[in-house]
């Protein structure tokens, strides 16, 4: 992917390109909210303090510094990637369920072939970034996205 960098008034590159969470200044802007979005997915989706340390890459000391609100870090470009597909499905389904079903369905075994018996949680912790792009493109797709 080619990305054009502009430079600001005060001389610092600037993306003109889609995000790709490649400059640490837009890591560490966009950390907070992403914390933010994390603790609220978490919740939603029932994760325990494991789940969802594997879904974001972190350790499970880290995620519970995370939930707790006291870890000052900084995603890393990885982590963003998660973070960004899991925040779509979470949105996603939000847009396709008007109900409760929107938060339970991260949680339903599912018998299709992207998921084989697994909920969608268990195949994007086993799947990692892979998985978790698929089963974004999965929801965009049932909600008429693709």
């Amino acid at each position: 992917m080619t990305t054009a960098y502009a430079p600001a008034t005060d001389g610092a590159p600037r993306r003109a390109g889609p995000q790709t969470f490649a400059l640490a200044a837009d890591r560490d802007r966009l950390t907070p909210a992403a914390v933010e979005a994390l603790r609220n997915l978490a919740r939603a989706w029932t994760l325990t303090g494991d789940e969802a340390a594997a879904l974001v890459g972190v350790s499970a000391t880290t995620w519970d510094r995370i939930a707790a609100g006291t870890w000052r870090g900084s995603f890393n470009q990885d982590q963003f990637t998660r973070i960004s597909a899991l925040v779509g499905v979470f949105k996603g389904l939000h847009l396709l369920f008007v109900d409760d079903m929107a938060d339970r369905w991260a949680r339903l075994r599912n018998t299709g072939p992207l998921f084989g018996g697994f909920t969608p949680v268990e195949a994007m912790i086993d799947g990692g970034i892979p998985a978790m792009l698929d089963v974004r493109r999965h929801v965009d797709a049932l909600r008429g996205g693709l």
